[in-house]
């Protein structure tokens, strides 16, 4: 609306006798609307000519529009000259205070009022939850009802929504209930309030039975409850609430389509996503909304298809962090890290989910060395960390198997206060990484005190300890943990069982482990995955029972993998079963040809049996389908230094001073009586082998004063 030019104004100028005040009072209306602080100030000196100066009510009326222009100060003068006040100009002041942010002043100059009234109360509530001070705002709620003032709806929104940033369900069904004897528990407005409350405090059933009870909604209701699934899950039932809203005749907004596009993203369906993308591009005004393409580049980028998100993104007229966030996180998914690592280092503005997608991309991709590097790098440019940062953190240090790197990691966890529990940020799962980590390490120990330190623990903390123990050895420990995990009422599921029946294979219970797997679908509600079967044949492998473990392959209820006849294989040649051998080998290389693994196994079968012509046409079938034996590596960490070691490896700087530490080893192992078993040696060359040669396969290390962080061996 436009200042009048020549009209009202010009008029007041000269006829200072109005008979009311009201042209002045629509005049600041206008200023009001058109944001015009110099215009106000036209009317504020036109009122002190008129008659009206001294009025309370024209001067509540400037009070309250210069609090609404953000003119503190003019607000603030005008009210203490003021020799007369009302209740009216003391809840003008109030709200001026809290609209600019004077939270305290104003909590102040009410603590002063002589009488104030449901709407000084309702603009404390309200200001106090506005400025995050949500526990004064509930606070004054109870004062508010103490002193004997009726709540109306405005309390009850400001209240509800205390106790959703809260996530405090207790007060807010408290809230509920007097909401329900109110006049106002029909409301449609209460109704979305409340949805939304019970959503953030992540109580589903309970927004979706106050939307059910609603006689009336507006998008307002649907949208609270699409989105309580979408936050919460399943996320499947936010796309069944779409539907449903759409047969409803409900128009949609662009906070509806935002959070359909995340459900789509969360369940990873495509199809579904492309059909709302090809709804909001019929709207001009959604297909350029920054939240809705933030939440469509998000949802291709998850689904894997980076190059539409890209799409979207390049042809977006604004960006923000969340969007160029999203991108990071979709090219670090499909492990283009590169890609990620340029993007985010062209980032003029990150945030610690913008980290948070980089260190998990390199972790994912393997590169965990780079994630610490990256993490260092965060804290040197002073960005605060998350639960999900120490999460990704923790989970490069149990993959490089770095004990020491994870102990620093640990140190920064505590300095953070993490306490292992529940709530609005849950960080239970941080403890969990530490669980996992100590384990991968091999520090059995200190996964058992983190565990016992943790404040809340969940049914991942349990499976930790237990796949911890049965991975060290520990299989007896394992078992007793998972028989008090079960006393204290937590479920058991598929991995709870693998780390079961791994523990069971590893301390040699073959019956315990037959009596668990045959009724872990009945008495834990697990069914037998892929999984547990290979920990069976794993099992019965090592104990022996080779016609058992071929006859349970043939029961599976779905086709064998390579590493399921790989862990027969490796029995049938612990116990020199040659025809079972062959047998699964023939299976094997059906499975992949181009598998070294079952020809060398088999080869060296033959040549503990001394079946040496049996050897020699294996190797001369791996040579003519051309598979090549991946050499056997081996590595080790002194001071910081990882020292790495290959078959007949010649390259280390120190490597006469190992073969010849070898050499008297070897010596001082025969006068001692040992025999080498040379069966395998001579399976893989074919030409005599020397001492010095035969030492080779040891794989050593150079002798140190330094103990060893860690060591690990693949063949």
């Amino acid at each position: 609306m436009q200042w009048p030019k020549n009209g009202m104004s010009r008029n007041l100028v000269g006829d200072l006798s109005l008979v009311t005040s009201s042209p002045l009072a629509d005049l600041l209306q206008q200023s009001l609307q058109s944001k015009s602080i110099r215009h106000t100030q036209q009317v504020h000196a036109r009122v002190i000519k008129t008659q009206f100066r001294s009025e309370i009510f024209i001067q509540n009326r400037l009070i309250d529009v210069y609090g609404k222009l953000r003119c503190l100060d003019d607000a603030h003068k005008l009210f203490d000259r003021m020799p007369h006040k009302n209740t009216f100009t003391w809840n003008s002041i109030l709200c001026a205070l809290l609209n600019s942010g004077h939270v305290d002043q104003a909590h102040k100059v009410f603590g002063s009022m002589p009488y104030p009234d449901q709407c000084s109360w309702n603009s404390l509530v309200s200001g106090f939850a506005q400025h995050e001070r949500f526990v004064e705002s509930i606070e004054c709620v109870v004062k508010m009802q103490s002193a004997g003032f009726a709540l109306n709806e405005y309390t009850y929104g400001s209240a509800l929504s205390a106790c959703a940033n809260l996530r405090n369900v207790h007060v807010g069904s408290q809230i509920h209930a007097c909401i329900v004897k109110s006049p106002y528990a029909l409301d449609v407005y209460m109704g979305s309030a409340l949805i939304d409350m019970y959503s953030k405090c992540g109580f589903v059933d309970f927004s979706r039975k106050v939307f059910d009870g609603m006689p009336e909604r507006n998008v307002v209701s649907w949208n609270s409850l699409i989105t309580c699934y979408d936050q919460n899950g399943p996320a499947l039932e936010a796309i069944n609430i779409f539907v449903r809203m759409m047969n409803c005749g409900v128009k949609p907004d662009e906070v509806t389509l935002a959070s359909v596009v995340s459900a789509c993203a969360c369940l990873s369906i495509i199809r579904e996503g492309k059909q709302i993308h090809a709804q909001i591009i019929k709207f001009d005004r959604l297909r350029t909304d920054l939240v809705i393409c933030n939440a469509l580049v998000d949802m291709y980028a998850k689904c894997n298809k980076i190059r539409e998100a890209r799409q979207i993104f390049d042809n977006m007229p604004i960006k923000n962090v969340v969007s160029e966030t999203s991108m990071v996180s979709g090219y670090a998914k499909i492990l283009s890290v590169t890609t990620a690592r340029s993007m985010f280092t062209k980032m003029i503005e990150k945030n610690v989910v913008s980290w948070n997608a980089l260190i998990a991309g390199y972790t994912q991709n393997g590169d965990n060395l780079e994630a610490l590097e990256l993490f260092c790098q965060l804290k040197r440019e002073s960005v605060y960390p998350t639960h999900y940062t120490f999460g990704n953190l923790l989970n490069a240090c149990a993959n490089l198997a770095d004990l020491k790197v994870g102990r620093q990691a640990h140190t920064h966890v505590l300095k953070h206060g993490f306490r292992f529990q529940s709530g609005p940020e849950c960080n239970i799962f941080v403890g969990n990484s530490l669980i996992d980590m100590y384990m991968k390490c091999g520090s059995v120990e200190d996964g058992i005190q983190v565990f016992n330190i943790m404040e809340e623990r969940d049914r991942v903390s349990w499976n930790a300890l237990i796949v911890g123990y049965a991975q060290n050895g520990h299989g007896l420990e394992a078992i007793q943990m998972f028989k008090k995990m079960t006393l204290l009422g937590e479920k058991a599921d598929h991995v709870t069982m693998i780390g079961v029946l791994c523990a069971c294979s590893h301390a040699g219970l073959v019956d315990e482990g037959r009596q668990y797997f045959y009724s872990m679908s009945k008495e834990y509600g697990v069914e037998p995955m892929k999984d547990h079967y290979t920990c069976m044949v794993d099992m019965l492998g090592r104990a022996g029972c080779l016609d058992e473990a071929k006859n349970l392959i043939g029961l599976m209820p779905m086709p064998p993998d390579s590493v399921v006849w790989g862990s027969l294989l490796a029995a049938c040649k612990a116990y020199q079963d040659i025809e079972l051998g062959k047998f699964v080998a023939e299976k094997l290389l059906e499975l992949d040809p181009d598998n070294s693994a079952p020809y060398v196994l088999l080869s060296n079968m033959y040549a503990e049996l001394g079946k040496w012509k049996e050897v020699m046409r294996v190797r001369t079938l791996m040579r003519k389908r051309g598979v090549i034996k991946q050499p056997g590596c081996s590595w080790i960490e002194i001071q910081s230094q990882v020292n790495t070691f290959m078959v007949k490896d010649k390259r280390h700087l120190k490597k006469k001073e190992i073969y010849l530490i070898l050499n008297v080893l070897t010596k001082m192992m025969r006068m001692s009586g040992y025999i080498p078993d040379t069966a395998d040696q001579e399976a893989d060359d074919d030409e005599d082998q020397t001492d010095f040669s035969l030492s080779e396969e040891y794989n050593p290390v150079a002798g140190s004063t330094v103990p060893a962080l860690h060591s690990c061996c693949t063949a």
